[in-house]
């Protein structure tokens, strides 16, 4: 099915996110909307500009002191602002997942990679310890990780970045979610081991007919890997595009992105810097 014409499984609507800070509050997130089906969806902006916190209040790993509103926040139907935690207990993990930006911080030092992506697997599937190892192994493999039943017994510290990556990357696809989003998932990779995980990443999606969510600084990663970029500044979203026209972009902070890229085939002394303008804040 052509995701133009699918119905969309996640819609967010003028979202808004705030966080406590003593007496004031600081206004992270605001009014985003998109709507996301079957595709791979980019999310690109410097740091601060609210991309990963968009990621997380999806699936309401934000802290207590945020408030969050929206005209709408829906999954499948299911309204995630109202959803309560045992409704996210379901989806967290089953329907909608999350990559994160460094496995070094986030699989356990103390746990074998292997048990630690079955007991994501036994989070929200009844079955035996060796039921679990075998469906392990086989998404090891699909992941190509090589000698997977070796890679099974290794502790987080045993194995490369890249390797660790795709572990991560198997203990969230295991369980096959409809949603996957993947925050920095590549940015703290050597530029060989990146493509090879962006490689497995992408027939994973296209395999299972997922929608991904990717969140990146990186903008000539974006517009080869994904279909559409959200492009944020200062909690906004300022502009929406189709990643291969992202070379056409007209918003003056996506323009002064892109103009401030390296480029091998035209050398200049000095890159540009970023202008910015205040009514960006507002706009």
């Amino acid at each position: 099915m052509n995701p133009s014409v699918e119905s969309p499984k996640l819609q967010v609507e003028d979202l808004n996110i705030r966080f406590a800070a003593g007496a004031t509050s600081v206004h992270a997130v605001r009014g985003v909307s998109f709507s996301l089906s079957r595709e791979k969806l980019g999310v690109v902006g410097e740091s601060g500009s609210g991309k990963s916190t968009v990621g997380r209040t999806l699936l309401k790993l934000h802290p207590r002191s945020a408030r969050v509103e929206a005209r709408k926040l829906s999954f499948d139907g299911i309204d995630l602002l109202s959803a309560s935690e045992a409704t996210m207990r379901g989806i967290r993990g089953r329907r909608m997942s999350m990559v994160m930006q460094d496995p070094k911080y986030s699989l356990n030092p103390v746990m074998r990679v292997g048990e630690q992506v079955a007991e994501a697997f036994r989070a929200h599937h009844k079955g035996s310890r060796a039921e679990a190892r075998e469906r392990v192994l086989a998404m090891l493999e699909a992941v190509r990780i090589r000698e997977p039943q070796r890679v099974y017994e290794l502790y987080p510290h045993e194995v490369s970045g890249g390797m660790g990556q795709r572990i991560m990357i198997a203990m969230m696809l295991i369980q096959k979610p409809e949603i996957v989003i993947a925050d920095e998932p590549t940015s703290a990779l050597d530029i060989s081991v990146r493509l090879q995980v962006l490689s497995v990443l992408d027939d994973l999606i296209s395999e299972r007919g997922l929608g991904l969510i990717f969140i990146s600084h990186d903008l000539n990663l974006v517009r080869h890997f994904c279909d559409r970029v959200l492009v944020m500044y200062a909690g906004r979203v300022v502009e929406s595009i189709a990643a291969a026209d992202l070379q056409h972009a007209q918003h003056p902070y996506t323009r002064g992105l892109l103009d401030a890229l390296p480029s091998i085939d035209s050398r200049r002394r000095t890159l540009p810097v970023l202008q910015r303008d205040p009514a960006w804040l507002t706009a």
